[in-house]
């Protein structure tokens, strides 16, 4: 078989916060925005890499997820426990201070994780955590 990843979906709160947390502070291209309603869409992904991206998505906007799993849900974004997704670059301290220099909230600066890689994590504005890993 010949599959690969295309897309991840990371539940967002706030369009124009998550838009520019993407676009602006990670660099990462808009490749659509459909809204419907008051709510959006926004795909986004990374510069040179067409195939891979991240669709961030209204929180609990299938239908059939009821009421009770819409609070859990929106409880545990706020808490920043319902998204995450794993990033990589080639210089982790270089990426790290150029995202430290920004608003964006530190969840772990740079470490040598005992399981063999350096790493750091950051939150988008709607809560999900970002880990960013060195490639070696």
């Amino acid at each position: 078989m010949d599959i690969t990843i295309n897309a991840g979906f990371l539940a967002h709160n706030d369009p124009e916060a998550s838009l520019a947390f993407y676009r602006d502070i990670l660099g990462f291209e808009v490749r659509g925005d459909v809204g419907y309603g008051e709510m959006r869409w926004i795909t986004v992904g990374p510069v040179g890499q067409p195939d891979t991206s991240i669709v961030l998505t209204p929180p609990a906007a299938d239908p059939a997820v009821t009421d009770e799993e819409r609070r859990t849900i929106l409880d545990m974004m706020d808490q920043g426990t319902y998204g995450f997704v794993l990033l990589a670059t080639p210089d982790l301290d270089a990426t790290f201070d150029r995202l430290q220099a920004t608003d964006a909230e530190v969840v772990q600066e740079p470490t040598d994780q005992p399981y063999g890689v350096r790493d750091c994590a950051f939150r988008d504005p709607s809560g999900n955590l970002i880990r960013i890993q060195e490639k070696r």
